[in-house]
Order: C-alpha cells, then sequence, then structure tokens
C-alpha cells in the first residue's frame, strides 16, 4: 500500500519540523521519523542559537565570526543571507511558541566560543527540548500533517535508475520506507522530498549524537545520485563527559562561555599557549589541543573546572547540566568535570543552493544534512539550529514558487517493492561486529588528528567491509540495524576519500603529513558517485571546486523491480 502526500519530509528536528510546519500550508505533509518525533540532534541541543538580536551587536560581525571560524571556505554569499534572516527566524520561533529565557524582560543572550559578541538565545540549558517541543505541538496540531513514527526510510524513489545520463533530468519521487515495528516496506510517493536526517556522528566511537545520527540522508542522496561536499570536515566537540556510564553526554560550549575552564589533572591550565581566546577559542583550536595534551599526557581525560562560579549561579544558568552531572558523581560547583572530545557535527552534506535544493528535481535537504556553504571548514557555536531555520524556511519558499507546477504533476504508480530471495537473518552478530569495526576504525583513523597513512588504512578496510555489508544487504530481509550499518559504512567512505583529497590542514581537517593551509587548496571537496572525474570538473569549473567519483565497483544496486 502506496502513502501518497504532497510533500515528504524526512526528519524531525528543527529543519524538518519547521519545514513541515510550512508546507502544510500548500498541501498534505507525510513526516518520517526514525524514533519518536522529538528525537533528533535538536533536542539534544544544550546550547541555543545565534542571532543578532541585540542593539550592542550587528550582522557584520556575526558575518565576520563565522568566516573567521569557518576558515577560508565559508560561502559569504550564504554566511550573510543567513545572518540577516536570523532575526526573522527567531520572532518566528517566539510565534510557534518557543519560550527563550529572558532576564529584566529581554532575551538573555549566550557567549560562546568563537563569538565576539553575546548572541545565544538560549532556554536554559535545553534550548534543544524547548525547540523541540514547540514545533511538534505545532505538527501534531495541524491536520495537514502526518507524522510516521518508528520508520526508516530506506532508500529515494526516483523516475529512472540515477546512473543513466543526464542526471539533471532525473526526478525524485518519494521514498521506499520500513516500518520498524512490522518490517514492512512501503513507498511513500510526494512531489517534493525534504531530507532533514542530520548527520552522522554514531560513524564514530565516541559521539555527542544520539543513536539515529547514521547519516541516512547522506547516504541516500549519494545513491540517488546527489553531490555531496566536504565530509572531511567533522566537528568533534572538546568537551564531553567522560563517565562509563555517561553515553553520548554533551557538556554545553556554554560552560566555558560562562568562565569554565580546561584544566590537566594536575590543575594546569593549558589552553592559555594555544590561543588568544583560550577556552572561547573555535571548536577545533580547542579539541585538537585537549586531543594533544592527551596524547602526550597519557590520560584518559582532561578536566572542565567551573569551581570559580558560585553554586547558585550554576543552578540558575544551567540547572539540568548541574543535575545531570551530579547523577554522576560530580558536584561540578566544588571539583572539576571530566571531559573528552566526540564526534558532534557534520560541517558536510548534501549540496543544495540558497533555496535548499539539490541537483536533484524535487528534492530539498536541510540542517546537518546538508551543505550550503555557511560553515565552510569549521561550525561557528550555535550557528546550526540558526541554518536549520534559515533553510527550512527558504526550502518552503522555493517549493511554494514550484507549487503551481508541481501540484499538477501526475504521481505515477512506484515501482513495487521486492524482497527477492532475501531471508531472515540468523546471523545479526555480522552487523553488530561491522558497526563496531567501523566505528573504532574511524576513530583511529579518521579522527580529530590524520595522517595519509593511517587515512589510507582505514579506506582498504572500508573497501572490504563495504562489500560485506553489500552481500548482507541482499541475503537477508531488511531492519532499521542494517539500514542505519549500510548507511554509516558509506557515509564512512565517502569521508575517508575526502580527507584523502584534501592535502592540507584547514579548519576541522588536520594532517600531520600536510599541516599548512594550502591558498590551492581553499576550495570545496565534492563528491558524486556517478559522475567521471573528467565530466564533475567540468560541471563544477565554474566555482573552482573539485569533483570526483566513486569507482564503479562501489555502486549498490536497488532492491526494487519494475513490474
Amino acid at each position: 500500500m502506496t502513502q501518497e502526500s504532497d510533500f515528504l519530509v524526512l526528519g524531525t528536528g528543527i529543519a524538518g519540523l519547521l519545514a513541515a510546519h510550512k508546507l502544510a500550508r500548500l498541501g498534505t505533509v507525510h513526516v518520517v521519523t526514525k524514533k519518536r518525533a522529538v528525537e533528533s540532534n535538536t533536542n539534544y541541543a544544550q546550547g541555543g542559537i545565534a542571532a543578532v538580536v541585540s542593539r550592542s551587536d550587528s550582522f557584520e560581525s556575526h558575518v565576520q565570526d563565522t568566516l573567521k571560524a569557518g576558515a577560508g571556505l565559508c560561502h559569504e554569499d550564504i554566511v550573510r543571507l543567513t545572518v540577516h534572516e536570523g532575526p526573522a527566524r527567531i520572532r518566528e520561533l517566539i510565534e510557534i511558541g518557543v519560550r527563550f529565557t529572558e532576564q529584566n524582560d529581554m532575551l538573555d543572550l549566550g557567549l560562546e566560543g568563537g563569538h565576539s559578541q553575546r548572541r545565544v538565545l538560549h532556554a536554559g540549558d535545553l534550548t534543544g527540548r524547548e525547540i523541540e517541543r514547540a514545533l511538534v505541538e505545532a505538527c501534531r496540531s495541524d491536520r495537514n500533517i502526518r507524522i510516521f513514527e518508528n520508520h526508516v526510510a530506506v532508500d529515494l524513489i526516483l523516475e529512472r535508475h540515477p546512473g543513466q545520463p543526464p542526471a539533471a533530468k532525473n526526478r525524485v519521487l518519494g521514498a521506499w520506507v520500513l516500518d520498524d515495528q512490522t518490517g514492512q516496506v512501503r513507498a511513500f510517493s510526494a512531489r517534493a522530498v525534504v531530507l532533514a536526517t542530520g548527520g552522522a556522528g554514531k560513524v564514530y566511537l565516541y559521539t555527542s549524537n544520539p543513536d539515529i545520527a547514521t547519516g541516512d540522508g547522506m547516504a541516500m542522496a549519494c545513491r540517488a545520485g546527489a553531490t555531496l561536499a566536504n565530509l572531511e570536515f567533522v566537528q568533534f566537540h572538546p568537551t564531553c563527559l567522560y563517565h562509563p556510564e555517561a553515553k553520548s553526554f554533551l557538556l554545553s560550549e556554554a560552560l566555558r562561555g560562562e568562565g569554565g575552564v580546561l584544566r590537566l589533572k594536575d590543575g594546569t591550565r593549558f589552553m592559555e599557549k594555544v590561543h588568544p581566546m583560550k577556552e572561547l577559542a573555535p571548536r577545533d583550536v580547542v579539541a585538537r589541543a585537549i586531543d594533544a595534551e592527551l596524547k602526550r599526557t597519557g590520560a584518559e581525560c582532561v578536566y572542565l573546572d567551573m569551581t570559580a562560579l558560585s553554586k547558585g549561579f550554576l543552578l540558575k544558568r544551567f540547572p539540568n547540566l548541574y543535575e545531570a552531572v551530579k547523577q554522576f558523581g560530580v558536584d561540578m560547583a566544588h571539583e572539576p568535570i571530566p571531559v573528552v572530545p566526540a564526534a558532534h557535527f557534520f560541517c558536510g552534506g548534501v549540496v543544495t543552493d540558497e533555496g535548499g535544493a539539490t541537483e536533484i528535481p524535487g528534492l530539498y535537504a536541510v540542517g546537518e544534512a546538508a551543505h550550503t556553504g555557511l560553515h565552510g571548514a569549521n561550525r561557528l557555536a550555535s550557528n546550526s539550529l540558526l541554518e536549520g531555520c534559515v533553510f527550512a524556511h527558504r526550502a518552503a519558499r522555493h517549493i511554494e514558487t514550484l507549487w503551481p507546477t508541481l501540484k499538477k504533476l501526475a504521481l505515477p504508480p512506484p515501482p513495487r517493492w521486492n524482497a527477492g530471495k532475501a531471508v531472515p537473518s540468523d546471523e545479526a552478530v555480522v552487523i553488530t561486529q561491522n558497526w563496531d569495526e567501523i566505528r573504532r576504525l574511524m576513530w583511529n583513523y579518521v579522527g580529530i588528528v590524520r595522517t595519509d597513512r593511517r587515512l589510507e588504512r582505514a579506506r582498504a578496510r572500508m573497501e572490504l567491509l563495504n562489500r560485506e555489508i553489500a552481500a548482507y544487504y541482499w541475503d537477508f530481509l531488511l531492519t532499521r540495524d542494517l539500514l542505519e550499518l549500510r548507511n554509516i559504512a558509506l557515509v564512512a567512505d565517502l569521508l575517508i576519500q575526502c580527507a584523502l583529497e584534501r592535502k592540507e590542514s584547514r579548519g576541522l581537517h588536520y594532517t600531520l603529513d600536510h599541516p599548512e593551509p594550502l591558498e590551492s587548496e581553499r576550495h570545496d571537496t565534492l563528491v558524486n558517485r556517478y559522475r567521471s572525474p573528467h565530466a564533475a570538473a567540468d560541471a563544477a569549473a565554474e566555482r573552482g571546486a573539485r569533483k570526483w567519483s566513486i569507482p564503479s565497483s562501489a555502486h549498490s544496486k536497488r532492491k526494487i523491480s519494475h513490474g
């Protein structure tokens, strides 16, 4: 049975829900999410959303802070439009029902690393949860929106196989979706599809991301023939709680913004000798400094010291963080918090234009799954929620301009799903083994500090793993674990190849073999699985970007039949 709607949104973070909310004014919207609607990276965002809302701040200041953090790879036009549209999107969130923290009847603004002004709006230390609450309520109350929880997107449905030229003439018609509870795969047909599936932090052993962050949208877009960019730039958050039971527990940038300092076990403060902004240096600088100290000393963690601040202040500014850390036996008012870096945010993703549109007609990407050009080689703190808002709005507006044409399009019956000779798996240990191996491999060889030798080892191993996973995919019936393994394996492979292509150190990509930034390398690294290097280079000539393709042996087949 086909589920048909005007629009299909994959993902329920800030970008997906806001896009659904706006598109519902035009027609029906189906929203697909792997778990509950509130389970997303947005829900875990503690710090806040950056925007110019204070008279003491300026658009130009926010622009320059973003460009500086991005280490020469930000698309300045995108930075400027995002920053300038930020205040309007903040007003819109407030109108929807988001309750940002106020002080003396004014929005309370925080300071985070890389920012020269206080401009981070927050809702205590649970900003993401508050934004999710308001947006989920707004979407659930809209009769034009239907949310499908515990549903996992498998692949995009296209007019024809993406390997058939010309790619620009192809069109997305929806997505195959697995009902995680019944095991049934159904077609979801739509006139436009919005990828809002978030990042891929679970590619790494240590991450601040929830379990759902497996790069699904990036992988599906790649298999469909869309271009991806800059996957080598993975932001490692400097401070995640180091505790055997504290899975993915992020300690907000705002802690350092309010005066927290980083120390070694003996109490030595080390950021003073690394960067003029000390603990408020950009995240790549802080994460790399911590990684260097851990390697130098052999220690398992460093410490975030908040003891210079009063308990009363900490309880008021960080009530939830204070209590959460205390549950793990640490009272931040009286003792430093053990911390380590962890994979946090992908600055690269599916390439879009300023309207959120990909090169595949009908396919849009917003939020962390997308590459808009805003973040460059390193994301400025709290710009991610801002990007999600701005480009959800822009994607909806772009679709609205096309709506008179889109609503006249006939939706052809999707091809029939065919599981072939696949049987229920009796070797689930294969999934667990491969999952663990990929994450450890990526952490050890493709982490905060890289070398050509480590990357080559990682690439060779990933080639074997991808072949093994592909065989497993065709032999056994689909499960959510198998789909996620397939996706992280593809994203890991793309990341490694992007990292090998960049022969310099810039922003979040730091390699011991090429330790300096080079002007000749100041371009995006683009990948499209179905284009030859020559054809891709021609297509990118105007922007001076390098494109290259995955070898044809890496192509996967589509588990569908036409008939």
